[in-house]
């Protein structure tokens, strides 16, 4: 039963990506942008899908279980509050591309600034960053498979074979097939996981019941500050704005930016994409939370796997199939969307400059095959996961949200001095790295997230810089 359903989930994605798909896949408008001509629904929905992934299914509820329920909390309203960067860049981001036909995020900021280098190392930033958050598409789904199959695909062999699979319809359709797929998985993915959501709960005799046995067990589970005091005032504070700064700067989703048939129907999707997350984001922290009746005392990558191991363990085996499914369908819509805009990047932000005779075709072609390029080094990643779903997640946040601050600058300001943005953009990586290894103290952040001082830090650099140029202008 088990394998008829992941056969027969695989066979119905893979044809329905298909369907439509090729008249849009031989320009780089058509394969990379879907040519910039989606609806509302598909386009929140491929927003949403590439958003809720791996880290959603797996994360959520490892985080849950580890913290509890605060981190619904930061986590619902943090992603709802993007919803306002939605409209503060994205709308500006849609006039820009429209306008001037530009089709990866580094060709807005080198169009705007004249800054070769700029464009360069924004670019490279979003290239390296998103590599983790890759590689935690494909450990989520090896984790998934090994699970639902007990042990008979084991975690590595799983994750390549999903890991093709997604290739193969990236390969064949590009956005437009990635799009389609996303609004398919989304709906999946949401529906299943609210089922799996009712079927725990009754399991354990309700979600009250279940909650109170809980609370009787580990009350700090429901504190504000969570478990351990894991989320004091700075730290909740911190994680609560993060993705207002983060996820614009995805480079899958700014791409979406692009790719709506008309202003109006950005807007509507961001109205969406405010409201939604308040609602899904509970469900799989719900199950984490009373993973702790089932499976107490878990750590490190095992909390990771406790909604696998909640399903198996609470429901019949079709079910938990059924909706293990679903989190293979979130991983495999993130998964889509990041090769898709990583092979983008490199194809048209180093490549092209250095091959401008390059045919229309020709770029397709590039693109594709940087597609496999990129799978192979993101299944090199996963061979080798960091301890937490969470880690791989939140260091490739945090990498590229030092990019917002550029971005911001370069849309809304009056002057930009390239020379500051490439100075602010190597200290705040620099710095961000020193603090995540621990080569800084923690000390220095006065109990804050390293990102938040780090993004005040870019700010300034960025602000001073561009007086000085704006002063030197003048005279």
């Amino acid at each position: 039963m088990v394998y008829a359903i992941l056969i027969g989930y695989i066979a119905i994605v893979f044809l329905g990506s298909l369907r439509g798909a090729r008249q849009d896949a031989n320009t780089p408008e058509g394969y990379f942008l879907a040519n910039r001509n989606l609806g509302t629904i598909t386009l929140f929905f491929t927003i949403l899908a590439t958003n809720f992934s791996a880290f959603y299914f797996l994360g959520f509820a490892g985080e849950g279980y580890r913290i509890g329920y605060t981190y619904y909390v930061v986590m619902a309203l943090g992603t709802g509050f993007a919803a306002f960067s939605f409209f503060f860049l994205g709308t500006k981001i849609w006039r820009l591309g429209k306008e001037h036909g530009y089709i990866t995020p580094g060709e807005l900021i080198y169009d705007q600034t004249g800054s070769g280098t700029l464009r360069w190392l924004y670019a490279l930033v979003m290239v390296l960053f998103t590599f983790p958050y890759l590689a935690l598409q494909i450990v989520g789904a090896g984790y998934i498979l090994e699970t639902i199959t007990k042990g008979a695909v084991p975690y590595f062999w799983g994750a390549t074979f999903l890991t093709l699979f997604t290739i193969a319809y990236v390969w064949i359709g590009g956005m437009r097939s990635v799009a389609k797929t996303d609004l398919k998985q989304g709906l999946l993915a949401i529906g299943l996981m609210l089922a799996a959501v009712i079927v725990v709960t009754n399991s354990l005799g309700g979600l009250t019941v279940a909650n109170e046995a809980v609370f009787a067990l580990e009350p700090d589970l429901f504190d504000r500050a969570g478990k351990g005091n894991k989320y004091p005032p700075q730290k909740w504070f911190s994680i609560l704005i993060f993705w207002l700064f983060c996820i614009p700067m995805f480079p899958q989703i700014f791409m979406r930016f692009y790719i709506a048939k008309d202003l109006d129907k950005l807007k509507k999707s961001a109205l969406l994409y405010g409201g939604i997350p308040l609602i899904i984001s509970l469900f799989p922290v719900i199950i984490g939370v009373l993973g702790h009746l089932s499976f107490p005392d878990l750590t490190g990558k095992a909390a990771d796997q406790i909604l696998p191991m909640m399903l198996v363990e609470h429901s019949t085996e079709w079910f938990a199939a059924l909706v293990l499914t679903g989190a293979l369908a979130a991983f495999m819509s993130t998964l889509d969307s990041q090769l898709l805009a990583l092979s983008t990047i490199v194809t048209r932000d180093f490549i092209l400059p250095f091959r401008q005779e390059t045919e229309l075709s020709e770029q397709v072609k590039l693109g594709r095959i940087i597609v496999v390029i990129f799978t192979f080094i993101g299944l090199a990643i996963a061979a080798h996961p960091f301890d937490t779903i969470f880690d791989m997640g939140k260091l490739a946040f945090s990498g590229l949200s030092i990019l917002f601050p550029i971005t911001l600058a370069v849309l809304h300001w009056k002057i930009v001095h390239p020379g500051a943005a490439v100075l602010a953009i190597i200290i705040g990586e620099a710095l961000l790295l020193a603090f995540y290894y621990q080569l800084l103290p923690s000390s220095w952040l006065f109990g804050f997230d390293s990102y938040l001082i780090i993004l005040l830090m870019v700010f300034a650099i960025l602000g001073v810089g561009s007086i000085l140029k704006g002063a030197k202008s003048k005279e």
